[in-house]
């Protein structure tokens, strides 16, 4: 079993509205990969960022990604940093991967100033910018489409996607 398919993008993208209401869509489960970490170490993230550190963090991502590659038939969304690791980005070459872009201002709306972003804690609007262009070729890497989410509702980005299948 894989996913049907997997959003990935910064944080603030959208991935997780816009994958609700594609696997309502589609009528399949969804699922967040930062949701199942959270669940699975009965603390949030920045928690787990504050308790056990990035490393920590990244190695639970990494296996909870891998898993989900294996295991999860429906619409996934990764966290935004999920694709830095090499094996993950390998995984993704053979799945449908939508990357969802976000300019730097609908972002910031999104996620507001870092509030319960442990990677945004000192200067949210420098560090998602910087956030933003390392990780875009990365996203582009593993990216079967591309999809631009400002302006746009998520049930319109979601048939969108639903077309694309």
């Amino acid at each position: 079993m894989a996913p049907a398919v997997v959003l990935v993008g910064v944080m603030g993208a959208g991935k997780t509205t816009v994958g609700a209401a594609l696997a309502e869509l589609l009528g399949v489960p969804f699922a967040d990969t930062d949701t199942i970490i959270e669940e699975r170490a009965g603390k949030p993230i920045p928690e787990i960022f504050v308790d056990d550190g990035e490393a920590a963090f990244r190695a639970q991502e990494r296996a909870v990604v891998a898993e989900c590659m294996e295991t999860f038939g429906g619409v996934l969304a990764l966290g935004g940093g999920a694709i830095l690791d090499e094996g993950t980005r390998q995984r993704l070459t053979e799945q449908t991967v939508v990357f969802l872009t976000v300019e730097l201002a609908d972002a910031i709306k999104r996620v507001g100033f870092g509030a319960g972003r442990p990677l945004l804690a000192i200067n949210p609007r420098a560090t998602l910018r910087h956030l933003m262009e390392q990780r875009k070729p990365l996203y582009l890497e593993v990216a079967t489409h591309v999809i631009a989410t400002g302006g746009r509702e998520p049930d319109d980005l979601a048939a969108e996607i639903a077309a694309l299948l």
